[in-house]
C-alpha cells in the first residue's frame, strides 16, 4: 500500500495558522484592560474621565464613583473643591416634588443614594473650565468611621483638547 505524500505547502500554511491562534491566545491572555488598567483602588469603583484620556472636553464632568461607607474630596489641578452632599441641599425648606428641578451648587456634589462624587467645571465656579493640555485630578477618600484624618489618594491625569 503505498504511503500519501506530504504536501508541504498544506502543512507550512497549517503551521503558520498555528502559530498565529498561539499568538492570538497569549496576547488576550496577557493584556491589561479594566481595573487592572486603570490601577483603581479597590475603594473606587469607576472614574471619569479615564486615566490617560487624550481627548477630554474643557466642560467635561469629572466622576468618582465610591464603595458604599466612603467619603471623598475632589482636588483638580491643585484646588480642593468644597463639597456638598445632596442631601444637604434645602429647597426653600420644602421637599422637592418628584421631578421638580432644584439648584445645585457650583462645588463637587455628593450623591450619597450612589455614593458618587461630581464636578462640573462651570461659570462661576472655582473651575470655570479646564486648561487644554494635562490636567490632574486627585480624590482623597477615607472610611466613614475612620475619618479624613486616615485618607488616603488617587490621582490620574488626562489631556484637554
Amino acid at each position: 500500500m503505498a504511503r500519501k505524500r506530504i504536501d508541504v505547502r498544506l502543512m507550512l500554511a497549517s503551521f503558520g495558522i498555528a502559530v498565529g491562534v498561539v499568538f492570538v491566545v497569549l496576547g488576550i491572555n496577557s493584556s491589561v484592560t479594566g481595573r487592572e488598567e486603570q490601577q483603581l483602588p479597590d475603594a473606587i469603583e469607576d472614574i471619569e474621565p479615564i486615566r490617560g484620556a487624550t481627548q477630554v472636553l474643557q466642560q467635561a464632568r469629572i466622576f468618582v464613583d465610591l464603595l458604599r461607607g466612603y467619603q471623598a474630596v475632589l482636588v483638580l489641578n491643585g484646588v480642593e473643591l468644597e463639597t456638598v452632599s445632596l442631601d444637604q441641599l434645602d429647597n426653600n425648606g420644602s421637599v422637592p416634588k418628584p421631578g421638580e428641578q432644584i439648584d445645585l451648587p457650583r462645588t463637587a456634589i455628593f450623591e450619597p443614594g450612589n455614593n458618587t462624587l461630581s464636578y462640573t467645571p462651570v461659570e462661576g465656579g472655582p473651575i470655570e473650565r479646564f486648561e487644554t493640555g494635562s490636567n490632574t485630578a486627585t480624590v482623597f477618600y477615607w472610611r466613614l468611621d475612620e475619618g479624613r484624618g486616615n485618607a488616603r489618594s488617587y490621582s490620574w491625569t488626562f489631556v484637554v483638547v
